[in-house]
């Protein structure tokens, strides 16, 4: 898939960068940015272009404002941290299309950056069929558009696919959507066997895809996280007050059906933590899910022997996938499983990929994230680009 055109095929020079970063971070009740792992990740493509001469327009979405101008998800505070992780000025747009935007656009010269403001005020930017005219009016800005945003590459919007129409032979990747497609793409899609993927997390619903996709590519696929109680009641066991989807079940089922003849292809965890409350002083139980959990109580972690069976399961792969976490790994008491899996993963001599916002949030809390061979930005992009194997955002490149 490494044959869209990059940020390298182009040169910059007095040219006006219309970029697509994913700067939707998380800020606080003081409009302060929590984490900054975003805005860093798109460091060496704007580096780039000022290095090589260019002036840049940086374009993102911010939250859920879902059409309206609401100051709380102004992407100012966002400009403010940029400016200081870049240590260079910041100039900000009052809006991200119309004339005042367009003057500021073209009085950039080669160094300066500009931020239009977050791109969500508008409907059009996530449903371009409401107002064709947004995406063009956005492209009018720049000579040059780079997408840098993998974590938002899923999504056909006007400033992730539609806009690139507008830049035949000059709409490339950026250095963080270029190492996405290659490290997914390359490690993923001819995977060095034998490749094991974990998949946990909350919900079937948003995974059921990818399981269905990884059963065909995986050698071996375990499942953990509040997805697996769904699959203990799909078999009838008593799942106690546990997280679950009553209207997976028999997608769940159908699942279960599928591998029945591959005996070592999927594994479910054979024994579970129940708490009676979400909380560290919360009564905890040791429960195999076969004899059910009790009343009242509801599963929070895997178990010590999923720990051992998972962790010995991972000593024989050459290829791993992470998306998702085992537990309720935010509360230390049940964190143990996340921890576990997570310590595993970091020590093996394997390709180690693990993707979703709450698998690299455990690492970083965890302090393990540099141990893995690569950090995906996409939570639902990773999933869906491992299903479909490409994504709306990299179809509308150019080619090489």
């Amino acid at each position: 898939m490494s044959d869209v055109l990059s940020i390298t095929d182009l040169s910059m020079k007095n040219k006006k960068v219309l970029m697509r970063v994913d700067f939707n971070v998380p800020l606080n009740d003081k409009q302060e940015v929590t984490d900054e792992t975003r805005i860093v990740s798109s460091l060496p493509s704007i580096k780039y272009v000022l290095d090589h001469g260019g002036s840049l327009i940086l374009m993102s979405h911010l939250g859920r404002p879902k059409g309206e101008k609401k100051p709380e998800f102004s992407l100012k505070p966002v400009a403010a941290k940029l400016s200081i992780l870049l240590d260079h000025p910041i100039i900000m747009a009052p809006d991200c299309i119309g004339p005042e935007v367009e003057r500021l656009a073209a009085s950039l010269r080669p160094g300066q950056v500009l931020m239009l403001e977050n791109l969500r005020f508008y409907n059009a930017e996530e449903k371009p069929e409401s107002d064709p005219s947004f995406a063009k009016k956005l492209s009018k800005l720049g000579d040059i558009y780079i997408n840098d945003a993998f974590g938002t590459a899923h999504r056909a919007h006007s400033s992730t696919a539609v806009i690139a129409k507008y830049f035949p032979q000059k709409a490339a990747a950026g250095f963080l959507m270029q190492k996405e497609i290659d490290s997914i793409g390359k490690t993923l899609f001819s995977p060095k066997r034998p490749f094991l993927a974990i998949i946990g997390g909350a919900k079937i619903s948003s995974k059921v895809g990818v399981i269905k996709s990884l059963l065909a590519k995986a050698d071996t696929l375990l499942i953990g996280g509040g997805m697996a109680y769904t699959f203990f009641k799909a078999q009838g066991f008593a799942i106690g007050n546990s997280i679950h989807e009553d209207e997976m079940l028999n997608e769940a089922r159908s699942i279960l059906d599928s591998v029945k003849d591959h005996k070592n292809k999927l594994h479910l965890p054979t024994d579970v933590i129940a708490a009676d409350a979400m909380n560290e002083t919360a009564k905890t139980v040791t429960v195999n899910p076969s004899k059910g959990i009790p009343k009242g109580f509801e599963g929070v972690d895997i178990g010590p022997s999923t720990i051992r069976d998972f962790v010995a399961a991972l000593q024989t792969a050459t290829t791993v996938l992470w998306n998702g976490p085992l537990g309720v790994f935010e509360i230390p008491k049940f964190s143990a499983g996340t921890r576990a899996i997570a310590e595993a993963i970091g020590r093996l001599k394997a390709t180690t990929i693990v993707g979703g916002g709450d698998s690299i949030a455990a690492l970083q809390q965890m302090g393990l994230a540099s141990t893995v061979t690569h950090l995906s930005t996409g939570g639902g992009a990773t999933l869906e680009y491992i299903e479909f194997g490409t994504l709306p955002g990299i179809e509308a490149l150019s080619k090489k």
